[in-house]
């Protein structure tokens, strides 16, 4: 019996410092990591609106292309006085924001950036995971205008209530039309399945996160700041720096189910796969066939995959590089549109989810549906005494159905990919012919252009004053 509870108390020892080390390990990687997206996030928004509304300030105001500015800004929220208003309630306005951020730094946990850039691989359930998770920041934005204790706040509060709870169903039904396909809720498999190029990816995320033009718990044209109008410094940045980390999880989302993941648009022709000798298809069959889980050390993973150890870094960069690029790349289309639509009311926002975005969604999942009763599925490989049922997408010959339809949706999307990309060269083209960086050049000069003292006019004005009566 001794033994058995020294053995007992051993795991448990075991067991808590596991969980110290990765409590250290999310720490040092999630934290700066959020942070830096946040800052970059921020700064990238306000040069885009810069340029996109023809404004002075973003265009010019900061050092280094506007870091400065940034740089300032996170002082002046460090050093502000934390206020908390007299009728509030403490504890709910101080839990606000922590609740509010707590859920986006979660999701990071459960984010494939590369083959072994997981923090968790084996979640079998990441999308579910992280869909319910970031559910959680809408109770933070509640409780941030209840506790307030203010009618602007509250006003807010109802709307995100109103909103985000509404817009979770259209969003959940476009998810599942992939979910549907892929067979899977590993987010770590939906990449592996996306291997084998542009051609083979599954083909509302602005209300869910409450951006323009559906920043209506905000609002600040009708209620200052909706939600967050009573809270300055440290806890008012918390609110931005989790909208902004949530931007970068939702495109992850739609990167890994929609636009590949951590994959090559080019798949096995990718010259960077080739230089290394990495085979992203060969790669998921090593994956699902279970060779590299059961690898131990990085050289055993690397054999596993078909590449050297220096390889496999090489293909985790890149896939890095990938994901992150295609999770940015949505952020600038929530950027786009916040500075170039207006915002609605919020019963338009409420029409839209309802009786646009919802029957959408309805169609569009069932038209996955009719889908995939037509197209023959592939069938479980076994090997051994083993069953894998996800590799018969990788190794069971493609239907002709299916073929026509990957064509027809790739086409698609390259047009509307190539037609976005049209609309910034003909803008970056014409930009002598769109509105003047100031409209009064005499009296309102541009601070980088042209000086604002005029050095022999300063010195006549010099002159003249001690000049005696």
């Amino acid at each position: 019996m001794l033994e058995t509870l020294a053995e007992h108390i051993s795991t448990q020892h075991s067991i808590w410092v596991l969980v110290g080390l990765k409590v250290m390990i999310v720490a040092s990687v999630f934290l700066p990591a959020i942070s830096v997206i946040a800052m970059f996030s921020i700064w990238w928004e306000r040069k885009l609106a810069g340029h996109i509304q023809s404004r002075v300030g973003p265009m010019h105001v900061g050092g280094w292309h506007g870091w400065a500015q940034s740089i300032a800004d996170g002082i002046k929220l460090i050093l502000k006085e934390d206020l908390i208003p007299r009728d509030a309630d403490p504890f709910l306005f101080r839990l606000a924001p922590y609740l509010a951020f707590a859920p986006v730094f979660a999701a990071f946990l459960a984010l494939p950036f590369g083959p072994q850039l997981v923090f968790e691989d084996a979640l079998n359930i990441g999308v579910l995971y992280v869909l319910a998770i970031l559910a959680v920041e809408v109770m933070g934005t509640i409780l941030a205008g209840w506790g307030s204790n203010s009618k602007w706040a509250i006003y807010g509060a109802m709307r995100e209530a109103c909103q985000m709870v509404s817009y979770e169903v259209p969003l959940g039904l476009s998810i599942i039309c992939a979910l549907l396909v892929a067979g899977t809720l590993n987010m770590t498999q939906l990449n592996y399945l996306q291997g084998g190029g542009l051609w083979d990816w599954f083909v509302s995320v602005l209300a869910s996160n409450k951006r323009a033009p559906f920043d209506l718990p905000e609002s600040e044209s009708e209620l200052v700041a909706g939600f967050h109008t009573e809270y300055s410094g440290l806890r008012f940045s918390f609110f931005f720096f989790a909208e902004y980390a949530g931007m970068f999880i939702l495109g992850a989302i739609v990167a890994m189910l929609f636009l590949g993941g951590w994959n090559s648009p080019l798949g096995q022709f990718d010259p960077v796969y080739a230089i290394v000798g990495y085979d992203p298809v060969r790669g998921g069959e090593a994956y699902f066939a279970g060779a590299v889980d059961a690898a131990t050390t990085w050289t055993t993973k690397a054999k596993a995959l078909g590449v050297s150890a220096t390889g496999l870094v090489i293909v985790n960069l890149y896939c890095l590089f990938w994901f992150v690029f295609k999770a940015f790349a949505m952020i600038f289309v929530q950027i786009w549109l916040r500075w170039t639509l207006p915002r609605i009311r919020i019963d338009q926002v409420l029409y839209t989810c309802v009786k646009v975005l919802l029957p959408a969604a309805l169609i569009m999942l069932g038209g996955v549906a009719v889908w995939l009763l037509l197209v023959p599925q592939p069938q479980a490989v076994i090997i051994g005494d083993r069953t894998f049922p996800h590799l018969g997408h990788l190794l069971n010959p493609t239907p002709v159905l299916q073929l026509t339809t990957q064509f027809v949706l790739m086409t698609l999307g390259l047009i509307i990919f190539l037609s976005a990309v049209g609309v910034v060269l003909w803008a970056y083209v014409h930009r002598d012919k769109m509105p003047r960086k100031t409209l009064f050049p005499d009296v309102m000069p541009v601070g980088d252009q042209i000086a604002w003292i005029d050095p022999e006019q300063d010195a006549i004005d010099e002159q003249a004053a001690t000049e005696p009566a």
